[in-house]
């Protein structure tokens, strides 16, 4: 099969709003989360999009409980490892810590300030609404970061506006090659989930950019459907959706990778293997950059042991 035929398939396996109960099938503890990284897994998918929960489900973003999911899913799979950065607050210290002490592999980076809500037609009110803050400086202080620790950046843009805002980062030289973009869809705020919104996107990123479709809630599958055809990567997972496509409520993330490994392989598509995956986005790459910058001094060695 040609390479252009591969799609990474990730899988968001918590995110910070959903609940057990919403969804039972929801993980709050370490290894709760990384045995949902397993049925991933073991399922097709080759990258997981991780969020950390409190024993009780809260969220949060200690890096003791991060560094815990990372050493139990190593334990059980060698599945590449994305990590959200994403916050409603200004001070990203923590966030900064867990990039540079435990290193992922990719770290999400939200690529610009919105109104993020929920709107309920039945009941004609907003179930939540609030403002995401993501200025420049902040994205700049999580940016040069993951420069330093070899961590490379998934652009998470929720509109066209974020897409287009990450051109100052590359032309300054903070944000560099290889680029990674993530299109979410369907959070009111941000861009539509139309065919047209992920044709629209892709034409505003760098030429040669991977790219991802993170479809929210109804019409999941569609705009999954649609990224297959229009030759991008996908991500599903208990964050993004609870439900199958039949309507039946999903028991766990593997049930959505299941479905999401079929729609590819219907659409003539193979998904990626961890190994195969590594090669899409480049990021041996992105490690050998940070080497290279060690190498000449243009970076500051981190005295954390390699993940």
């Amino acid at each position: 099969m040609a390479s252009e035929d591969k799609v990474v398939v990730t899988c968001a396996l918590t995110g910070v709003l959903a609940t057990r109960k919403q969804c039972a099938g929801i993980p709050y503890t370490p290894v709760e989360i990384a045995e949902e990284a397993k049925r991933a897994f073991d399922a097709g998918a080759s990258v997981v999009h991780l969020h950390a929960r409190n024993d009780d489900g809260t969220p949060t973003f200690e890096p003791r409980v991060f560094a815990a999911i990372k050493e139990e899913i190593r334990k059980r799979c060698p599945i590449i490892l994305n990590f959200s950065t994403g916050t409603i607050g200004d001070d990203v210290r923590q966030q900064v810590e867990i990039i540079r002490t435990l290193r992922p592999e990719i770290a999400a980076l939200n690529m610009g300030t919105m109104n993020y809500a929920k709107y309920s037609e039945s009941k004609k009110q907003f179930v939540f609404d609030m403002i995401f803050p993501n200025p420049y400086a902040k994205i700049l202080a999580l940016l040069e970061a993951m420069n330093e620790a070899g961590v490379k950046p998934e652009l998470e843009c929720f509109d066209t506006g974020h897409t287009a805002g990450a051109k100052p980062l590359i032309h300054m030289g903070a944000l560099r090659e290889p680029h990674q973009y993530s299109f979410i869809v369907n959070v009111l705020g941000g861009i539509p989930p139309l065919v047209e919104s992920l044709q629209l996107q892709t034409k505003i990123m760098p030429p040669g950019s991977e790219w991802e479709v993170i479809g929210i809630s109804h019409g999941h599958w569609r705009m999954l459907a649609a990224a297959l055809v229009l030759g991008g990567n996908i991500r599903t997972g208990l964050e993004d959706h609870l439900y199958l496509p039949d309507g039946r409520m999903a028991r766990n993330n593997g049930d959505m990778v299941e479905v999401a490994v079929r729609l590819a392989r219907d659409t003539g598509r193979e998904p990626a293997t961890v190994q195969e995956a590594r090669a899409i986005l480049r990021l041996d790459e992105v490690a050998a950059g940070r080497q290279a910058a060690l190498d000449v001094g243009h970076a500051t060695p981190l005295h954390s042991t390699e993940g």
